[in-house]
């Protein structure tokens, strides 16, 4: 049985504000326990019933992962150049997907821990099909498209709350309760992990009677930017109509074309922030 694990660090136990996820001493603290968070994901899988599992890295420049402390007995994607971004490695081969660390979307609840959707220096919010999605329910979505169900989350209260909006009988792990956007009510670390080793070990065991997300297509995502030239740059690419100041469309055929082209989108949008030629010299 081979498993995928998509891990963000925001939804990690113990993190409460940005600052500690900025480069600097508490950062290092941080990547230590999404590792340990992880680790506990990973056994639980095998305790489940687990043959084979992948972890995707899906934070920041998505290499915050210590190797070297990994469970030996999962393999790590890491590195920041991905077209498929989170799901790096997903295909129709995997039994499961699972979300540890994740958080909620910027238009989400005020208590959800560090809110935003995919890039919050540019995203305001994201609709597929009409209807507005974070990073985990879009994931979901992708995962749908290859047959992949949805089993496991992790995160805090609303967070968790708002993914079941989407998936109602996910399995989750809530390891804080959001206080404030920066600030949470914490469980102990070990409190927290041995909570999602023993609902990944659930999810896995109950895994005949998951089902994926699968969306028929066309799909057609929208996005609002933060920002005007962010949604401008984005029609470079042919297929983006630009329908608002800051509010882009297109429609693909199916859902992991539509990511494709949603991640490219971003990707020109976080460039466009300062200028996409501010940093060439003349």
């Amino acid at each position: 049985m081979k498993i995928f694990i998509s891990a963000d660090i925001e939804g990690v136990t113990g993190v409460a504000t940005n600052q500690q996820l900025k480069v600097n001493s508490e950062y290092q603290r941080f990547r230590k326990l999404m590792t340990q968070d992880v680790n506990a994901a990973v056994e639980g899988a095998f305790n489940g019933g687990a043959t084979e599992v992948v972890v995707a890295d899906g934070h920041g420049n998505m290499s915050n992962i210590f190797i070297e402390d990994l469970d030996p007995r999962a393999r790590l994607i890491q590195g920041s150049n991905r077209v498929m971004c989170q799901l790096q490695g997903l295909d129709e081969s995997f039994d499961a997907i699972m979300f540890v660390g994740h958080h909620g979307r910027e238009s989400g609840s005020e208590k959800t821990l560090i809110s935003h959707t995919l890039a919050g220096i540019c995203v305001n919010e994201m609709k597929i099909n009409g209807k507005i999605v974070g990073e985990t329910e879009m994931n979901a979505m992708v995962a749908g498209d290859f047959n992949v169900p949805t089993i496991f989350i992790s995160g805090d209260d609303a967070y968790v709350e708002e993914v079941r909006e989407t998936l109602p009988e996910v399995e989750a792990a809530v390891v804080k309760k959001g206080v404030d956007r920066f600030s949470a009510e914490l469980l102990h670390p070990k409190v927290a992990q041995q909570l999602i080793r023993g609902k990944a070990e659930a999810a896995v065991k109950n895994i005949g009677n998951a089902s994926s997300l699968k969306i028929a297509g066309p799909i057609t995502i929208e996005i609002e930017f933060k920002g005007t030239s962010q949604a401008l740059m984005t029609t470079t690419i042919p297929s983006v109509t630009q329908i608002a100041p800051k509010r882009i469309t297109f429609t693909c055929e199916d859902m992991v074309t539509a990511y494709k082209h949603m991640w490219g989108c971003v990707i020109i949008a976080m460039t466009a922030t300062n200028g996409v030629l501010g940093h060439v010299n003349a």
